[in-house]
């Protein structure tokens, strides 16, 4: 599908990762093929219990060593009508016009292009670059497991090159930190033979949870919780589910219910709809609350714990909570409440907070936590992860922004970012290593309206290999 793009070396071994299930928690099948490929052309590789690879490759004589940076995971979202399976489907390529995009599932470019640079860097005899050591960590979508499991010690670069950034044009230099939330409401049900009905929320755009939060998309887990309330007296309720993954902001998001009336319930539906729909005319205009028959049910939730859910969906923080008051339009603190899912006895809520200022990431979580409890949740947080701090001395930044201007004829822009990068992690570990995240165009990812710029990425290329040039030199 890719074989006629250039440069061949990157889109060759980008669609060979296609075919490779590699969601997150799901790596070990190309993690394997990495160190196949390394092994294959004789490069040192190391493997490590979280699954994360580093292949060394020697460069110009002298030169420093170079660490270039990705992540092998991908997220796996789909339009709810795709019968597309993650663990062991490749992913439907399309070629439309400057893009590369797939028939109704996420792409992967998050961040196989990364992994498809490194590669066809490796891969290939007449690059001059420095001394390389290709970092790829496992994880990346789902807390950053694979970057906290990273032992520096198998780490000798002074410089390192994250190439997990989708804005071409754009360098960044600091990001948020971040933390995982967990809650589980204990639940319990009761004997109650009724027909049911499906409240569900669709249309929504989602996208990225740090990238996109600042567009103030709706969250439909958030709009189900707001729409239950609003009908609270007159159902009772089934069970709940929605969204797919804590860093994706959730398209859709469905309740099962059980009614008196259901012609009267339906017009109150139709009612709020045209409430949050005038709300959302601009975010998402495709927003929709759909009330239809379901099939029957011999049990609900208990009407108290059903009241105590719907209310944790209503006091739940979410979204942007602060802008950064020191650079323009950047988010400072969100969060993000991205996955609702029922078991046999409790409902659970998946969240995804971030700040670029810990003590602010704190009082989120703390906020959450006491919203929660008040109603009997349990609450615990996971997989926390420091803040990138800006680097007022870079060598690295001064190298970029150079060969930027020579190479494009204009100035790089230098940025911030609301997102989790491994670079917060990794800067940790290695404080003394100068870091820097760059990407090529990159839209709508965590979503399956993901898509590629295909000049972007031959733009990226050029650049990269120009910066290795440089730094070879030095």
């Amino acid at each position: 599908m890719l074989e006629n793009l250039e440069p061949k070396k990157v889109f060759t071994f980008f669609e060979e990762l296609t075919k490779i299930p590699r969601g997150s928690g799901n790596e070990k099948a190309v993690s394997d093929y990495l160190v196949k490929f390394a092994k294959d052309r004789n490069l040192e590789v190391i493997q490590d219990e979280a699954l994360n690879v580093i292949i060394k490759k020697k460069g110009v004589e002298n030169s420093p060593t170079v660490i270039l940076q990705g992540h092998m995971d991908m997220v796996c979202e789909k339009e709810s009508s795709s019968n597309h399976d993650f663990t062991k489907d490749p992913i439907p390529l399309i070629v439309e016009g400057d893009f590369v995009k797939t028939n109704g599932t996420t792409l992967g470019a998050d961040n196989g292009i990364a992994v498809a640079y490194a590669l066809a860097l490796l891969d290939s005899n007449d690059i001059v670059h420095p001394n390389l050591e290709v970092l790829i960590t496992t994880e990346e979508e789902t807390g950053m497991g694979g970057a906290a499991a990273v032992d520096p010690k198998n780490l000798t670069g002074t410089m390192l090159i994250n190439i997990d950034s989708e804005e071409e044009g754009e360098i960044l230099v600091s990001c948020a930190g971040g933390v995982r939330e967990k809650i589980s409401l204990p639940i319990n049900f009761e004997n109650y033979s009724s027909e049911t009905y499906s409240i569900k929320v669709s249309g929504l755009k989602g996208g990225h949870s740090g990238m996109e939060i600042i567009k103030q998309r709706g969250n439909a887990i958030k709009i189900l919780g707001r729409t239950l309330y609003s009908i609270l007296d007159d159902i009772n309720l089934v069970s709940l589910n929605g969204g797919a993954k804590m860093n994706a902001i959730p398209r859709e998001a469905q309740a099962i219910i059980t009614c008196e009336n259901p012609k009267d319930l339906e017009i109150k539906i139709k009612n709020f709809e045209k409430l949050v729909k005038n709300e959302y005319s601009v975010q998402d205009p495709e927003l929709k609350i759909e009330f239809t028959k379901h099939e029957k049910t011999n049990k609900i939730i208990k009407k108290e714990d059903f009241i105590k859910a719907v209310k944790i969906l209503y006091v739940i923080p979410d979204g942007v909570q602060t802008m950064s008051q020191s650079i323009d339009n950047l988010v400072q603190s969100s969060t993000n409440l991205g996955v609702l899912t029922m078991t046999d006895n409790s409902i659970n809520f998946d969240i995804a907070s971030r700040s670029s200022v810990e003590s602010l990431k704190e009082e989120i979580v703390n906020r959450t936590k006491i919203s929660v409890e008040a109603f009997g949740a349990e609450f615990k947080t996971m997989s926390s992860y420091p803040a990138w701090q800006y680097r007022e001395d870079s060598k690295l930044r001064e190298i970029f922004k150079d060969v930027y201007l020579k190479t494009f004829k204009k100035e790089v822009k230098i940025s911030a970012i609301h997102a989790g990068l491994e670079c917060g992690l990794l800067s940790g570990k290695m404080p003394n290593v100068d870091m820097i995240s760059f990407g090529p165009n990159l839209y709508d990812v965590h979503t399956p309206q993901e898509k590629m710029s295909i000049s972007s990425v031959q733009n990226m290329w050029k650049y990269l290999l120009e910066i290795l040039k440089e730094l070879a030199n030095k």
